[in-house]
């Protein structure tokens, strides 16, 4: 494999979702974690490597984030977001400067991601790889159920994964894939993957859990202070 992402690196963050299963009266983003907002913990730790974040918020939010975005040093952009995740990544992407060859997207509500994270992914990009996800085993037994919820089958784990964020691209490759808007997947690296690319790996951090209810903040709460 070639290097050919000698360019900059850009972070984009999606952040428009509701978070309705946080059961906040604000967009998940804006929620408190000791002190901080999701959005400004996880937008610092992107600027702290990248040279570019982008961040894409409900338009109705757009004073708000520049608040809670008012301590990155870093080039920064706030760009109104779509009505689904990978809209609002579409809508960053497309103010990403021409001079970024790498891009990272990371989620907001993974605000505890360890800069190590960070940097094996820009590192794997920057190595050749076209796109690399941050990954973790499986410590659950699976099972498979049918529609009355009975078990089927018990899953073979070992080779299942669990994946987070921030996961990063080649800049071309990630133009690729979001060049024709009916495609969907459930992340960025899905929508790569459909293209055929292979998609590489390194180690996640339990750090970067994903906040989605309650009891995960509390639990990141807890992590924060101790760290």
């Amino acid at each position: 494999m070639t290097n050919a992402a000698l360019g900059r690196v850009a972070a984009i963050i999606p952040a428009a979702g509701s978070g309705t299963r946080l059961g906040a009266q604000i967009p998940k983003a804006f929620v408190d974690l000791n002190g901080l907002s999701l959005l400004s913990r996880s937008a610092l730790a992107m600027s702290a490597l990248a040279d570019v974040v982008v961040v894409s918020v409900s338009e109705e939010f757009l004073d708000e984030a520049r608040r809670h975005l008012s301590e990155i040093d870093t080039e920064l952009h706030i760009v109104i977001g779509g009505a689904d995740r990978q809209s609002s990544v579409a809508n960053g992407l497309a103010v990403v400067p021409k001079d970024v060859d790498v891009v990272v997207v990371h989620d907001a509500a993974r605000p505890l991601v360890p800069a190590s994270v960070t940097r094996s992914v820009i590192s794997a990009v920057r190595s050749g790889a076209q796109a690399v996800i941050p990954v973790l085993p499986v410590a659950d037994t699976l099972k498979r159920v049918d529609l009355r919820g009975s078990v089927t089958e018990t899953v073979d784990r070992t080779t299942l994964r669990r994946v987070q964020t921030p996961q990063g691209f080649t800049r071309v490759i990630l133009d690729q894939a979001y060049a024709d808007p009916t495609h969907s997947a459930t992340d960025d690296a899905g929508l790569v993957e459909a293209m055929g690319v292979t998609i590489e790996t390194v180690a996640g951090d339990e750090l970067a859990l994903k906040i989605t209810t309650e009891h995960d903040l509390t639990i990141a709460r807890l992590l924060e202070r101790n760290a």
